[in-house]
Parts: structure tokens; sequence; C-alpha cells
């Protein structure tokens, strides 16, 4: 295995487990939070998980620009292996009894964090794995004669639709029926679109050249 995969693919398992764990917090977003009010919607909100998936958005499209297309694939593939393992060890801890010298606090502090649904679970698991297929599809789908030189503009097309689907994906799946879903679907998108043209291209041209300094180190041994 090259070094470049081996590295990517820890720091993939990685940020596939905490990504749930930051999703616990809204956070505002300063001048994105402005196109609220534009859109009727009042100021908006992003679930911090977002950082977490857009750096596995920008992993995946490295690995493809990289290693191929099929390998993208299958580290996403591989990626549900820690996402569930993640998921079986917190219902496991949390049907543990907590100590009797733990703070009531902090054991309703912690239940709090981790004690999702199952549906929301089962929203996230269907989520990730459609908008990261996309996501390695689109991209590599873009790639033509023009090798790199069009890189920003294929991470910016293949981000933004693997983002939208995602959300689609994840707040109908996981909300539908508890309340309306409109404005959340429109907040969360237009947020999300935004931070992927903003960042993800930088993170793309980032990861892959690392990715090779990585693979050009071990070749000239």
């Amino acid at each position: 295995m090259q070094r470049s995969l081996f590295v990517y693919a820890l720091f993939y398992g990685g940020m596939v487990c905490i990504a749930g764990v930051l999703g616990n917090k809204l956070v505002s977003l300063g001048p994105v939070s402005a196109l609220g009010p534009l859109l009727g919607l009042g100021p908006l909100a992003v679930e911090a998980g977002i950082f977490a998936f857009l750096l596995l958005v920008a992993l995946s499209s490295a690995v493809a620009e990289i290693h191929g297309a099929k390998v993208a694939n299958r580290l996403v593939q591989i990626g549900f292996l820690p996402m569930i393992a993640a998921m079986a060890l917190i219902e496991l801890v949390l049907s543990l009894p907590a100590a009797a010298s733990m703070e009531a606090p902090r054991l309703a502090a912690f239940e709090t964090i981790l004690g999702q649904s199952a549906r929301l679970m089962f929203a996230g698991l269907i989520a990730y794995g459609t908008s990261q297929t996309l996501n390695v599809t689109v991209f590599s789908a873009l790639k033509g004669r023009e090798g790199s030189r069009l890189l920003w503009l294929r991470s910016a097309v293949a981000s933004t639709l693997s983002q939208i689907v995602d959300t689609l994906l994840f707040i109908t799946i996981a909300f539908y029926g508890l309340f309306p879903i409109g404005g959340v679907i429109v907040g969360q998108m237009v947020t999300k679109v935004v931070l992927s043209v903003a960042l993800v291209p930088l993170l793309i041209y980032a990861f892959v050249a690392i990715g090779r300094r990585l693979d050009g180190s071990v070749a000239a041994r």
C-alpha cells in the first residue's frame, strides 16, 4: 500500500467517527448567516459535524485524484466499518450502568450528547454512503484531458452536489413527520454549499500535494 493511502485511510476513519459527535453543536458562521434574512429563514446555523464531513469529501476526492475512483469508492465503503463500530460501542456504553462516583450532571450530559436515536443513526448511514459515493463519482467523471488544471472546478461541483444530496437525505429521513423541514433543508443546504465552494477545493489541493509528496518520498528510497 502506498504511504498516502495508508495515512489518509487512518485519517478518514477518524473523521467518520468524530463527525457524529461534533454534529451535536449548531454553529453560526458569521457572514454566511446573513443570507438567512434574504431567504426569509432567519439566522442560518449549521451542525458542526460539517467540518469533519468536508474533510471526508476532500479526502475521498484526493484519493480519487491520486489512486483512482475505484480505490476512493472502496475507501468510502470501508468507512462504514468504523462508523458502525463506533455506533455499537456507544450503544454498549450507554446500556452499561454508570459508576456510583460519576456526577449526575456529567452523566446526563454524556447521555444527551451520545444518545442518538436509531432513526438518526440510520439517516447518517444512508446520507454518508450516498453523498460520498456521489462525490467520488462526479469528481472522477468530470476529469478529462485537462489533468489537474481544473481540479478546483471538479472539486467545487462534486462537493456541492454531494452536500445537497446529503442534506436532503439526512434531514428527510431523520426528521420528516416530526416538524416542518423545508426551512431547515434550505438553510442547511445554503450554508453547506457555501462552505463546500469556499473550502473543499483548497483542501483537495493540499491533500493531493501532501499525498504525492508522501508517495514520492517512498519512491525515492
